[in-house]
């Protein structure tokens, strides 16, 4: 089946220093180089998503800055896509969906940042437009969040979206999984 790999949002903004620094970033961006190098080996697709915040006062990901930047962890080739968004699904209002068709994707292995927004709205279209999907859990990090009163780890948040997905729209697995798949 022909698939390809889906980089989401691994941005320098994300990392320590970065305005919207996420917990174990240099530890997803590293599993999400190890595919990165697999996929590039077997002449799959590689796509990379950049998300340009375009909406008003936003404090991340801003044109013109180095937080906007793919992160040297995860740094395209000049042959490989990009695919730039401005919303959390990397689907909406870009040419995602056209470039996968055009190379005959049924499958898409997604990584990258962050889990409750960006990989799971992305994740949910890519299911709804009826892609295989599959998550590298380890290959995909987010932050701590919190509601009325009540602080939620990264850790837990990325469990239950991790969880949610897996449940119905993607196989959630492991780097080390999908490099054996790959294997195959």
């Amino acid at each position: 089946m022909p698939e390809a790999l889906v980089i989401i949002d691994i941005q320098n903004d994300y990392f320590p220093g970065g305005t919207m620094e996420v917990v174990g970033a240099e530890d997803a961006a590293q599993n999400a180089r190890t595919l990165l190098n697999a996929y590039r080996r077997q002449g799959k697709l590689i796509v990379h998503i950049q998300h340009i915040s375009t909406r008003e006062g936003a404090t991340f990901f801003l044109p013109g800055t180095s937080g906007v930047e793919i992160h040297t962890s995860v740094q395209p080739l000049a042959d490989e896509k990009i695919v730039t968004k401005n919303s959390p699904n990397s689907f909406r209002g870009t040419e995602l969906d056209k470039l996968l068709e055009e190379n005959g994707i049924k499958k898409i292995t997604f990584c990258g940042m962050m889990s409750h927004m960006c990989i799971d709205a992305t994740v949910r279209a890519a299911f709804d437009k009826g892609y295989s999907c599959v998550v590298a859990a380890d290959g995909c990090a987010t932050r701590d969040l919190g509601h009325d009163g009540v602080d939620v780890p990264s850790r837990m948040v990325h469990a239950a979206y991790m969880a949610a997905l897996g449940a119905v729209y993607a196989q959630v697995t492991s780097t080390q999984e999908i490099m054996g798949q790959l294997d195959r």
